[in-house]
């Protein structure tokens, strides 16, 4: 049975259907982007560790120049050490039909008995595995196969080690070791020109003088073996054979960029939704006080009728959690609606056997309570004014409201404004916390605004600074082995090349204090006009003769500054330890990287004219003959052309971010308009009775309208500017969430950001000022007139 108190709850909220449809529905964008994200994250995470544990991803990765199988052997004695799986590992070069650009083939080798790999197992999609004694079956990654066509019993063209071979497709697979399948040194993923291929031991290990020895190796540990001393003791054992250095799961490039899309989601789940529950909490606040200024009479009736203050006090909290309630149910709907779709996003990045969205249930329980805890700590003062009105002042009404000349019309600043404007002026002097906390509302309302035009000011603005100048190359050719000057003088006498610059990577381990990084330092020639090095301001960064140039985010993630000695272990040739000064921080939005000039480079490595690749500009008169040719060059290994990866980062990057864009801008206008009209409304109500007074003595419509849009325009016009510089906070905000080692956006915001968030929140007041209007034309004179009893 309906108690009293909350049959007139029913009753006031169907009073104030519309105030409460509109709180609740800024509430639910804020839930529905927890419940989202939370259940993105959680849809992720059991798919990924369940694909991990399934098909043994391994713990630890190392690659080197050659080593006996023997040494595999003694890899398994070492203490921790599980499992040792050796294999030999090469990029090739593919000759697709129809695509002029050669694409790369990672070919990974099979188990040498021809079982099945123990660890980073396979997952067939359709076909089989080679047969043992095959030596031209393989299988190829998913992705890559539905991108161009391809199905098992199709043919493929691969350069393997100088020759031009024919394999057969036999199966469409995936690996846990390349959820993130791209080309090294590549952030984006491009299907279409990129695959793993796996092939038989034998087959792979005769074309490249390997019987019998291996040129990559992973392992599993034992159950609570620690890594570093195993990677130390591995890396010892294989260094005469050339290693590069061992490295665990978590930088391993697929994981990585896994985790790193994981830490933003985390993000995301926590600090958009904080900013809308903010917003809801000012307009639960502003709601309620309103309810309680009007119904003073009823508490003291409540109370005379012999209800506790506790009573009272649960009464006006039912408001909030109805509201709660409401927020919760139209948030964990309108998140698990998003949820569903933007979980296709993710299959443009990273390949599961399945990827199913999972509901974080969880997720919608901690709604309710984050919904009801911001809603209580917006109206926790209010409900204590209403519990402790002692009956006997309630039933008086409240004191008059002091309309002195406000602060403008005693400096003598309103002359020449109307009576309406003052009227305006005096009222918001009057009752200004509750000015404040409308003008705050607005002001998120505002910020929020901004958001979704950054995102957009950064995606071009990274267009123009990531391909146009920075990277001014057409292509950029890396070789299979590092070179004399013969390879750069090759690449440059191959048809339609105009410039070449040499590029000299070396493979490092740099450490500084008790952080360390493994990565190539890449040296550049002195000058280097094709991919330039530029700082924040987009400058061009003059290369030292000594010392490293690298990534700002670089120097963040170790703790370094320009200045500092960071150690450099170089992992090839003599290995030496060097110690080498940071001389320059380098902007750039993809992986991180160390430069050096590459004689100095040279000069450390005590060596000569070595290259392992080049950057190219080509004549696009003879962009066809280039191709063919470098498709038949054995010494090129990976060929990457600038246009395809443009065309990939607006296939994948931009494409998702865009689609995030319009979400955020759709949820921004709801709360925009939300917060106007609750504010308009709330206007309304309070002031009924000194708006029909005015209408009465004889103000016309237009008038008394002016009066009560007036106070509500100055405000919207005051929270504006703070609004903006909101946004600005919240766009650093939110955007240095997106900055993780693998991916970062630029924050810029263009000026037509503000003025579309400027005209978003102008057009939400105009839509809910026309409302008001309208009610006022209809508002009952005699009835708001009455005295109060």
């Amino acid at each position: 049975m309906i108690s009293p108190l909350d049959r007139k709850l029913l009753r006031d909220l169907g009073r104030m259907k519309g105030q409460v449809i509109a709180v609740s529905l800024v509430m639910a964008c804020g839930l529905a982007m927890m419940i989202m994200t939370r259940s993105l994250i959680l849809t992720l995470e059991s798919t990924r560790d369940a694909y991990y544990e399934q098909f043994a991803l391994a713990d630890v990765f190392a690659s080197l120049k050659r080593a006996p199988l023997s040494a595999a052997a003694e890899l398994e004695k070492l203490p921790g050490v599980s499992v040792v799986e050796p294999r030999v590992a090469v990029d090739v070069t593919l000759d697709l039909p129809g695509l002029a650009e050669p694409a790369t083939g990672h070919i990974i080798s099979l188990p040498e008995d021809g079982g099945a790999p123990k660890l980073n197992r396979v997952f067939l999609r359709t076909g089989r595995m080679p047969e043992i004694d095959s030596r031209r079956e393989v299988v190829v990654g998913e992705a890559f196969a539905n991108e161009n066509g391809l199905k098992p019993g199709d043919s493929l063209v691969a350069v393997i080690n100088g020759h031009r071979e024919t394999l057969q497709i036999c199966g469409i697979g995936l690996s846990p070791e390349y959820v993130f399948e791209a080309r090294a040194g590549e952030t984006l993923p491009d299907h279409k020109r990129f695959s793993v291929i796996w092939m038989n031991y034998r087959a792979l290990a005769v074309a490249y003088n390997l019987d019998g020895a291996f040129n990559d190796v992973v392992m599993d540990l034992a159950p609570g073996a620690a890594a570093e001393p195993v990677m130390e003791a591995m890396d010892r054992l294989l260094a005469p054979y050339g290693a590069g250095g061992a490295y665990t799961r978590k930088d391993q490039a697929s994981a990585q960029r896994l985790g790193d899309e994981l830490k933003v989601l985390h993000a995301l789940s926590v600090v958009y939704p904080l900013v809308f529950l903010s917003v809801a909490a000012f307009m639960v606040n502003s709601v309620l006080s309103r309810i309680v200024r009007l119904q003073r009479e009823q508490i003291a009736q409540m109370k005379a009728l012999g209800y506790s203050s506790r009573q009272v006090g649960i009464h006006y909290l039912k408001f909030v959690v109805v509201i709660g309630f409401l927020g919760t149910v139209i948030g964990g709907f309108a998140g698990r609606l998003m949820g569903g779709g933007l979980v296709n996003l993710y299959t443009m990045f990273f390949r599961f056997p399945s990827l199913e969205f999972r509901m974080d249930y969880g997720a919608l329980l901690l709604a309710l309570m984050v919904s009801a805890g911001a809603s209580a700590a917006g109206v926790i003062t209010v409900v204590w004014q209403a519990v402790k009105l002692p009956p006997a002042e309630a039933m008086r009404p409240e004191p008059p409201a002091d309309f002195k000349p406000s602060l403008f019309e005693r400096i003598g600043l309103t002359h020449f404004f109307s009576p309406v404007f003052r009227m305006a002026l005096r009222n918001i002097e009057r009752r200004p916390w509750q000015a404040v906390f409308t003008s705050a509302g607005i002001a998120l309302a505002t910020g929020l605004m901004v958001l979704p035009g950054a995102m957009a000011n950064s995606i071009d603005y990274l267009l123009t600074f990531q391909w146009n100048r920075q990277q001014r190359q057409d292509v950029a050719v890396f070789l299979v082995e590092p070179s004399s000057e013969k390879g750069l003088h090759d690449l440059e006498h191959l048809p339609g090349v105009t410039l070449a610059e040499p590029i000299r990577s070396v493979q490092t381990r740099l450490r500084y204090g008790h952080h360390h990084r493994k990565l190539a330092i890449t040296g550049l020639p002195s000058g280097a006009n094709l991919n330039r090095l530029l700082d924040e301001n987009g400058d061009t960064i003059q290369m030292p003769e000594e010392g490293l140039i690298m990534s700002k985010k670089l120097a963040e993630v170790i703790g370094a500054n320009v200045g500092d000695e960071v150690q450099v272990e170089v992992m090839e040739g003599r290995r030496p330890v060097l110690s080498i000064p940071i001389r320059g921080l380098v902007t750039d939005y993809a992986g991180v990287a160390a430069y050096m000039d590459i004689e100095a480079l040279r000069r450390l490595m005590h060596e000569g004219d070595t290259v392992n690749g080049a950057y190219l500009t080509l004549d696009h008169s003879r962009w066809d003959d280039f191709m063919r040719e470098v498709k038949d060059t054995p010494r090129a290994a990976i060929v990457m052309v600038k246009r395809d990866q443009l065309a990939s980062f607006r296939d994948t990057t931009a494409k998702s971010i865009g689609l995030l864009r319009m979400l955020y801008f759709v949820l921004a206008v709801i709360v925009a308009f939300g917060v106007v009209y609750n504010s308009s409304r709330i206007a309304l109500s309070e002031r009924s009775r000194e708006l029909a007074t005015l209408r009465v003595v004889g103000f016309n419509m237009a008038e008394v309208r002016g009066v009560l849009l007036g106070e509500l325009s100055l405000l919207v016009l005051t929270a504006l500017p703070v609004g903006l510089a909101l946004g600005k906070g919240l766009v650093l905000l939110i955007m240095s969430s997106f900055s993780t080692e693998t991916v970062r956006m630029p924050i810029v915001v263009e000026s037509s950001t503000y003025s579309i968030a400027v005209l978003v929140v102008l057009s939400a007041a105009a839509f809910s000022f026309t409302l008001v209007s309208r009610m006022l034309a209809k508002l009952d004179l005699v009835g708001v007139l009455k005295a109060r009893d």
